[in-house]
């Protein structure tokens, strides 16, 4: 699951924090320093990256530790713990080094608050500061930033002109009959899905004229045009392959989900090297990046842990021999 949807099940949770990483193996990867690692600053540390368990995680675990990996690390790989949880209390507890988490997720699921805060930086800020006292570090975070949006596909973005969630709701109050939704249902009711975002829009889509259905099928049936717009999480690889048109939220009320590199404090403190190898990485990554990185595994089925190291690699951040 992706964006919004790490919002899990509070039993789910708890199950998944009382897991231990009891599983890993070491990364192999034959690289050696690009534009990051020089002078290979992490050699003699014994650093384990994590992640959650879905494609973009996979990937950007990968990118942490073949980093990690180029910067002379020994780096054991823990990514892929199922649940929202269990990747970040293994970091907390030392478990795990690191991990790229999602700042709304942190904020709201991990933290318990209940509003997030609109403007990305300053999201980023209150969880960096909350999480002090926890033993975490985050590091700076990267415009990648995984939540809700409704997408439409070429012909009807061009048939009627719609580039924000306003032009959408304008649409709907100028001629009713253009609009249908395509959503799940968990989007459906919560109050950062469809209810708010119609709310907080003035959106007056009747009910009749608004479809609950898996994932995967919103975006086939977005592509084919049996629903003008759909539910969709920004940063998926099936943006990119079906050519769909996102909605920008021009009044900013979904979550930021930015993915920023936590480290365990003490790993950090030890090995402060890490923030530099990380920075010009995380900087690099954006929503247009992760559905390109997505989209190689969802789409054409290739191996997580190769795109990312195809990615590095294509970006000068390491070397390969």
């Amino acid at each position: 699951m992706r964006g919004p949807l790490r919002l899990l099940l509070a039993g789910t949770l708890v199950a998944a924090a009382g897991c231990g990483l009891t599983s890993g193996s070491p990364m192999v990867d034959d690289v050696r320093p690009g534009s990051v690692g020089q002078g290979r600053p992490l050699k003699g540390a014994d650093l384990t990256v994590t992640s959650k368990s879905f494609t973009e995680q996979l990937v950007l675990g990968a990118i942490m530790g073949i980093a990690f990996q180029a910067a002379g690390a020994e780096v054991l790989d823990r990514t892929g713990i199922q649940g929202s949880i269990g990747s970040r209390e293994a970091v907390r507890r030392g478990d795990a080094d690191a991990v790229y988490e999602y700042t709304g997720t942190a904020w709201i699921t991990y933290l318990g608050n209940k509003e997030p805060i609109p403007d990305p930086g300053r999201q980023w800020r209150a969880v960096r500061d909350a999480d002090r006292g926890n033993g975490l570090t985050w590091l700076a975070p990267s415009a990648l930033n995984n939540t809700y949006a409704l997408a439409t596909n070429q012909a009807n973005a061009r048939r009627y002109g719609t580039r924000t969630l306003s032009d959408v709701a304008a649409l709907a109050k100028r001629d009713p009959g253009a609009v249908t939704l395509c959503v799940e249902g968990e989007f459906a009711n919560r109050a950062d899905g469809l209810p708010g975002m119609q709310k907080e829009y003035g959106m007056d889509v009747p009910a009749g004229r608004i479809t609950q259905m898996d994932t995967g099928i919103i975006y086939t049936q977005v592509a084919k045009g049996s629903c003008t717009y759909g539910e969709v999480f920004t940063t998926d690889g099936r943006i990119k392959s079906m050519n769909l048109v996102v909605m920008e939220d021009d009044r900013k009320f979904f979550p930021n989900y930015n993915a920023a590199p936590v480290i365990n404090t003490k790993t950090l403190e030890e090995w402060p090297a890490i923030t530099d190898v990380l920075d010009p990485i995380t900087r690099k990554l954006d929503n247009d990046v992760a559905r390109t990185l997505n989209a190689r595994v969802d789409v054409d089925g290739e191996d997580p842990h190769q795109v990312a190291l195809d990615w590095l690699v294509q970006e000068g951040f390491v070397k390969e021999g």
